[in-house]
């Protein structure tokens, strides 16, 4: 267990990410997915450009954390759509941050997106887009119909730092068939580009997603909020070698 208070962890606030470390972490511990969700958000949306007044879809949004930080931090509408998470317990979570009145929480299947045509003027997706976007007609036929033309989309997403045919020898005992998803930002780039329907205008390896990813996980098992320690184990013994964050963003033209 580690000798500091969780509010004295460098692991959890990293110099990387200030606006994320304005939010309480014991909030942050409560309602946790996986990787820091608000970290995510504030790297993707500096390669956006986001105003007030927008209406942004957060496209597998879990339990609205990154909803919340849109709002409060770009004064933007926000649709919190997810599958997993009952969009009444959003709701309870967007009252208590006094964003009710401009985030509006939904379930969502999002190969049924119940929205009208050129409804939104961005959509963002953290770290959800791979479980369905890798689909050849995902973009195209599901997503982009509701984004208005010069829309811009973004998506920060588990990825590789270059594809690979084989799982490498250090990540075998970890590796899971699911993580097939996970694909290098030039991927994606090729992925969206090859539609003709969009342009990228960035996409890029998060720098140091892996070693702060790693650093939450390690975090919330000494701090005693995770008894599994798979996924950091994983973390530590690739080293950043691999595994990290694909950020990329592109206009609908």
């Amino acid at each position: 267990m580690p000798t500091l208070p969780p509010e004295q962890d460098p692991r959890l606030r990293p110099a990387a990410y200030p606006r994320a470390a304005h939010y309480p972490l014991d909030w942050m511990f409560a309602a946790h997915m996986g990787p820091n969700v608000l970290w995510l958000t504030e790297a993707l949306t500096s390669q956006m450009d986001l105003r007030p007044g927008m209406r942004v879809l957060d496209l597998g949004c879990g339990r609205a954390l990154s909803s919340i930080f849109l709002v409060r931090e770009y004064g933007a509408q926000v649709w919190a759509a997810d599958l997993w998470i009952a969009p009444e317990e959003n709701a309870e979570r967007l009252r208590a941050a006094n964003v009710a009145d401009r985030a509006f929480p939904l379930r969502v299947e999002a190969h049924t997106l119940p929205f009208a045509a050129d409804f939104f003027d961005a959509v963002v997706s953290l770290d959800a887009y791979h479980y369905f976007g890798t689909d050849e007609l995902y973009l195209g036929w599901h997503l982009l119909k509701h984004l208005k033309p010069g829309g811009q989309i973004g998506i920060c997403v588990p990825g590789l730092a270059e594809e690979f045919a084989a799982v490498p020898a250090h990540l075998a005992p970890y590796w899971d068939w699911q993580f097939w998803s996970f694909h290098s930002a030039a991927w994606w780039r090729r992925h969206w580009e090859k539609t003709g329907l969009v342009t990228v205008t960035h996409a890029d390896r998060l720098p140091d997603g892996a070693a702060h990813w790693q650093g939450w996980d390690e975090a919330l098992h000494d701090h005693g909020r995770v008894t599994d320690t798979t996924e950091a184990d994983m973390l530590r013994a690739d080293a950043g070698r691999a595994l990290g964050f694909s950020r990329v963003v592109a206009v609908k033209k």
